[in-house]
């Protein structure tokens, strides 16, 4: 059994949904010697998340952020945590709805992912700064 972890800083990005595939294969070059197990992504923030998607077409990253823009709407009178701004409860709440995880199969000493599939980096907030991810990966 082998295992590798770091911890991967992506530089601040603006609001918006961000291949981060790249970087995150990058961060573990030890899975080349990984045959067959799991690379877990974890980003330590509460108003961003990760999930994975459409990986070549950007209108599908544009319409992601208009979809959870329309769904989680800024300005509510009704939340009471705006400590940092009219955005900060609903990207907390975007966070909720994506997740704060991912688990990817490695294969022969590669991320597993389908052809159209990349790890996206969400950031919900207009300014997030940078954000820190925990990157563990498995097997043998």
């Amino acid at each position: 059994m082998k295992i590798y972890q770091e911890t991967l800083r992506i530089t601040a990005k603006p609001r918006g949904f961000h291949l981060i595939t790249n970087e995150v294969v990058k961060a573990l070059p030890g899975i080349e010697s990984i045959s067959m197990g799991i690379c877990q992504v974890f980003i330590q923030h509460t108003s961003a998340s990760l999930t994975i998607n459409e990986n070549a077409d950007p209108t599908v990253r544009t319409d992601f952020e208009t979809f959870f823009n329309k769904t989680v709407k800024e300005d509510d009178p009704d939340y009471l945590h705006d400590y940092e701004g009219s955005d900060d409860m609903p990207a907390h709440l975007k966070s909720a709805l994506l997740g704060c995880s991912l688990t990817i199969p490695i294969s022969n000493g590669r991320l597993n992912l389908g052809t159209w599939q990349g790890i996206y980096l969400c950031e919900h907030r207009n300014y997030g700064g940078a954000r820190h991810l925990v990157v563990t990966a498995w097997g043998s």
